[in-house]
């Protein structure tokens, strides 16, 4: 069993580092659609939208720097443009204005993708025998499909 990062063979850390790439890109995109959302809600539910939104992206800003240290824990340099994580991310970036329950809606659904690509890492992870990034992945994965939960609730 791998105790380190660096007790990983080259094999394993390639696709593990590839998988925390992708988990930065679905990230950090979705941290700037939770943040433009914060900045442009408008409606009746405006005050709790406002404060949900910016607990996402606050949250979010975070574990965009535990997903990077852990890339950094395992040898390779962290991407860092919009650019990169836009061209590697299965999130689509926010460029309108919408309706209040429509920003909730795709904000769900982009915790839910994000959710999604957390539990194939953590499985990857496990497969590898690496349990720190299956942990970071895990408890990353939880927290979206909670924030999830959260905007769909707004929904019904």
């Amino acid at each position: 069993m791998a105790d380190t990062a660096h007790e990983l063979n080259t094999n394993e850390k390639t696709a593990i580092v590839e998988g925390l790439h992708n988990a930065l890109a679905d990230t950090s995109v979705t941290t700037m659609k939770a943040q433009f959302y914060h900045w442009n809600v408008t409606g009746p539910e405006f005050g709790s939208l406002h404060a949900l939104f910016e607990e996402i992206y606050g949250d979010h800003f975070a574990g965009q720097d535990d997903i990077a240290e852990r890339i950094r824990a395992l040898g390779d340099y962290s991407e860092g443009s919009y650019k990169q994580f836009l061209e590697r991310s299965n999130i689509e970036e926010a460029t309108k204005v919408l309706p209040a329950l429509e920003m909730v809606e795709d904000l769900a659904k982009a915790q839910e993708t994000v959710a999604a690509g957390l539990r194939e890492l953590a499985d990857l992870a496990t497969e590898q025998r690496d349990p720190l990034t299956e942990d970071l992945a895990i408890e990353r994965g939880r927290i979206h499909e909670k924030f999830a939960w959260m905007l769909r609730a707004h929904l019904t």
